[in-house]
């Protein structure tokens, strides 16, 4: 059987071949090489946008707001090496291939994901209204977890079609993938998750109990209670292209792919051996974005301190809603229906509270039960998630003592970090009695609430019933041809334009999109051995449903 692969069944494109294929993305009229272009936003969407255009003979001019890296924030424990919170993306499906092909270019490493009831863990507790379980498979919990996961698999086959659907994504069977993907896009564009799963005739033969349970672990990653309210077409997608499965981390922090992009000399059009993102900008991005506006046929940018440049064409990686808090743009540049879309993009709320301690003392065993004292935990406490990375025997460990979403991320914002590890230590005490958690606390712990956050204002888009039309809008914006000339020039990338939201591949995609759209913006074209993603869109493209 063919390989898992992000090959969406939205739009159905090979992304991996494109950027692989040895005939290159495209060449660009000789008039435009070395034109600058900027781009808003120096997270995984923009630096490998800003890396490819490089590639392609252009000047990316990078804008960041605050941090490098955007929601690939690694952040360091004072006074170590490599030892790191991961506060943003931490979880990467092998199926994810755009985001792996630059994690191998750049040479980093990956290993598997703690997640629950995998070797990679160990072993995991669950424990929900004070019954606690011990596991180091589906196979040792009770009868009910059993009966949980055989509900939802038929719920998946019965209402989706899903072995066939699974079957043409892996054989990248296009005709077969829009024959059956389309009518579910119809059918389940207005209808939650929870409606999927409670209508289920699998689920209808279970008592309430078991909904509350699956709420609570879910499947893969532990809980999707949060994402309950969500259109069921988002949660298809990740069941779909294996986002929840054989998920790894990257050593040393997933920062790292991009500092190294940042500096990787690539062979470029135009540019001279050597040449790399960071020389290109004299080693430091530009200061924030804060207006956009026309002038003329360029894209006239403002940053922070009031120094304004004209640019042939502008790649905004931000969240949507910055566009109308934080950076004043010009409303002409997107039409009414777009700025619908930007404006009703719905985030949602995570929040993460991360210690470092002495050693992985987890792995010790406890004498009277012969299990390890701790394991990777699943609980409707407040903690929810914590998981557990070990970097050695001889070196500090880092325990994830919260990782929760929505209204358990809200119970925890308002609060500082030294409390939220309080809150974090005195509900897993209830599970671990005797262990004394914090004696092997070092440093000072790291926290994270994205919606706190004013270059953020969320985590990731998590769409609901009703939200394909503006997510057809904003993915395909990339197409600009048919466009009016006051709105053309300006694109959007990042995971919440994608559809596969709070997943880096997504981030990939819709970069590559705004490459592809950049390059015929200006001119330029796709090899025809090696056809971009517009080239096969109008063929390829998601359906589009009746305003």
């Amino acid at each position: 059987m063919q390989e898992l692969t992000a090959f969406g069944p939205d739009f159905p494109f090979s992304y991996e071949d494109w950027i692989s294929h040895p005939a290159g993305l495209g060449t660009l009229p000789k008039d435009v090489l070395g034109a600058p272009v900027a781009i808003i936003g120096a997270g995984a969407a923009g630096v490998i946008a800003a890396y490819e255009l490089m590639k392609l003979g252009l000047r990316p001019v990078v804008y960041e707001s605050s941090q490098f890296g955007g929601r690939l924030r690694s952040q360091s424990f004072e006074g170590t090496d490599g030892v790191v919170a991961e506060l943003g993306g931490m979880r990467f499906p092998v199926s994810s291939r755009g985001f792996y092909h630059y994690v191998d270019l750049v040479g980093c490493e990956s290993r598997p994901f703690p997640n629950p009831l995998t070797p990679a863990a160990g072993s995991t507790v669950i424990e929900l209204e004070g019954e606690r379980h011990f596991a180091r498979s589906l196979d040792d919990l009770p009868e009910g977890f059993h009966q949980i996961a055989q509900a939802y698999d038929e719920a998946l086959r019965s209402q989706a079609a899903f072995p066939d659907l699974q079957a043409a994504v892996r054989a990248k069977d296009v005709a077969a993938i829009k024959a059956i993907w389309d009518p579910l896009v119809k059918d389940w564009d207005e209808r939650t998750f929870y409606d999927f799963v409670a209508h289920s005739e699998a689920f209808q033969k279970l008592d309430f109990s078991h909904r509350e349970i699956f709420g609570q672990v879910g499947f893969g990653t532990g809980g999707w209670d949060s994402d309950f309210p969500n259109s069921m077409l988002e949660i298809l997608r990740v069941n779909l292209l294996g986002l929840d499965d054989d998920q790894r981390y990257i050593v040393g922090g997933v920062e790292s792919v991009l500092h190294r992009l940042w500096n990787a000399a690539p062979a470029c059009a135009h540019w001279p051996e050597g040449t790399t993102l960071a020389s290109l900008h004299g080693g430091a991005t530009r200061s924030r974005a804060t207006a956009l506006s026309r002038a003329g046929e360029m894209i006239r940018l403002r940053d922070q301190w009031g120094n304004e440049d004209d640019y042939a064409a502008v790649l905004a990686t931000c969240q949507t809603h910055l566009l109308t808090t934080a950076i004043e743009t010009e409303e002409d540049l997107f039409d009414q229906k777009m700025w619908m879309a930007l404006d009703r993009t719905r985030y949602m709320q995570a929040a993460k509270t991360f210690v470092m301690v002495d050693r992985p003392f987890w792995n010790d065993i406890d004498p009277e039960t012969g299990e390890p004292l701790m394991s990777m935990t699943l609980t409707d406490r407040l903690t929810r998630g914590t998981y557990f990375f070990d970097n050695g025997p001889d070196r500090p460990g880092v325990i994830c003592l919260s990782y929760a979403w929505m209204s358990d991320a809200l119970k925890v914002l308002p609060l500082s970090a030294e409390r939220r590890v309080e809150l974090s230590l005195q509900a897993l005490g209830k599970i671990y009695p005797g262990v004394d958690i914090a004696s092997h606390i070092r440093g000072q712990p790291i926290c994270v609430s994205w919606e706190a956050d004013e270059n953020f204002l969320g985590a990731f888009k998590g769409a609901l019933p009703g939200h394909y039309r503006y997510n057809h809008r904003i993915y395909g914006h990339f197409m600009q041809q048919g466009m009016t000339a006051s709105q053309r020039g300006v694109f959007l990338a990042g995971d919440g334009v994608s559809w596969t939201p709070a997943w880096v591949e997504g981030a990939v995609q819709t970069s590559l999109n705004a490459v592809w759209g950049i390059m015929t913006h200006l001119g330029g074209r796709s090899p025809e051995e090696n056809p971009g993603p517009g080239d096969l869109y109008p063929e390829r493209g998601p359906i589009k449903l009746a305003d």
